[in-house]
């Protein structure tokens, strides 16, 4: 029986945003969709983030912030992955997070930052685009 290639993708709330509806409901959607999903929790660190995708061999990590400290947050995670050799998964996010600061993530090598009013549909349909699967 050959094995099923899934993309397997963990989800994270890092700082200390406390609002995770949003992450849950995103988390859902991938799961419906058909990807692995692990979903860290509330209040973790960008080191516990990057430790959890690297043990579970996961292709993407989808950061949510609302805090503010989505600059920081993300630079961090990025910062890790090149340290960890583990610059392969693909690094998305969302939530409130000012349009003028895209360009930086981006250039920091953020894949997407999905904004308020971005469909659940819309963020399934890019990580099915975006992320490759594993075996």
């Amino acid at each position: 029986m050959d094995a099923v290639s899934r993309i397997r993708v963990v989800i994270a709330k890092p700082g200390l945003d406390g609002h995770d509806r949003g992450v849950k409901i995103v988390a859902r959607a991938l799961r419906d969709a058909g990807m692995e999903v692990v979903y860290t929790g509330l209040h973790q660190t960008p080191e516990q983030v990057v430790r959890t995708a690297i043990q579970e061999d996961a292709a993407a990590i989808g950061l949510s912030i609302l805090s503010g400290a989505h600059m920081t947050l993300f630079a961090k995670v990025i910062e890790l992955l090149k340290e960890q050799d583990a610059e392969d998964i693909v690094v998305f996010g969302g939530g409130i997070i000012p349009e003028a600061d895209l360009p930086e993530l981006e250039a920091m090598g953020v894949a997407r930052i999905f904004t308020p009013g971005a469909t659940t549909q819309e963020i399934v349909d890019w990580v099915r685009s975006a992320v490759p699967a594993r075996v």
